[in-house]
């Protein structure tokens, strides 16, 4: 498998854990405050991201739906709002994150529709040629191993299903670069100490979204991996990319 710079950001630097513990980790210190954050850091924005990514699905109709790093469930139960598929299923590290989606999911009574599991992006605990679409947003960055999971993902697709992944990316316009840079340096850790105690999850989130690899790098990777009819499109700016590809 090839190494990748993002690779090495972990959020505790000091830490002897790997990448994937240092992950589930952090996102169980947060999950409290995670949601809160999300809409407080991007003035909502977010949630219109999430719905112009699952927006790329409506075409496909998808019955069985994989939602990777689900966290809060956000985007599975979008999914439901937007698609009303069959069945969804969401897998996460953080089995914090997973307690508080599964909270959201009962509150709207949908226990039959969306279920939550622990899963890795690496092993998916599921057959070859389960899902007709998986979505990811904002996960593909936590990968321990970026390729594997792109693997992984496209494994348990259907033929002709569908993979949408939203994630963050690096604005290209210089008039917006010095704000952008000072937001997620200055702004979005000070944020993440006050609301939820932990200035490190904030911090990396700059630090692995400075290191990713974006636009092209990323379909080029995509492509690599299997994946057939590539595109991406960019949002505000350039703060966020979707990328979709298909079996």
């Amino acid at each position: 498998m090839a190494k990748f710079a993002h690779d090495d950001i972990v959020p505790y630097g000091e830490s002897d854990l790997d990448k994937k513990k240092q992950v589930a980790e952090m996102f169980d210190s947060i999950a409290f405050r995670y949601d809160f954050l999300n809409r407080l850091l991007s003035a909502g924005i977010d949630v219109r991201w999430r719905k112009k990514a699952i927006s790329q699905l409506k075409e496909l109709k998808p019955k069985i739906v994989l939602d990777v790093a689900t966290g809060t469930a956000d985007v599975a139960l979008l999914t439901y709002e937007m698609l009303k598929p069959e069945r969804i299923v969401g897998i996460d590290i953080s089995d914090g994150m997973l307690d508080l989606g599964r909270k959201k999911i009962e509150k709207k009574g949908l226990q039959q529709q969306i279920q939550l599991f622990n899963g890795d992006s690496a092993t998916i605990n599921f057959p070859d040629e389960t899902f007709d679409a998986v979505t990811v947003a904002f996960g593909v960055r936590n990968f321990e191993h970026l390729e594997k999971g792109l693997q992984e993902m496209r494994r348990v697709l259907k033929p002709n299903g569908k993979l949408v992944i939203l994630e963050f990316s690096r604005p290209k316009q210089q008039s917006f670069k010095g704000l952008y840079n000072f937001y997620m340096k200055v702004v979005a850790p000070k944020a993440g100490s006050l609301f939820a105690g932990n200035k490190d999850a904030y911090s990396y989130l700059n630090k692995s979204v400075q290191a990713f690899p974006e636009r092209e790098q990323f379909t080029d990777l995509m492509q690599s991996a299997g994946y057939k009819n590539i595109y991406f499109k960019t949002l505000s700016l350039g703060i966020c990319c979707i990328y979709c590809g298909s079996k």
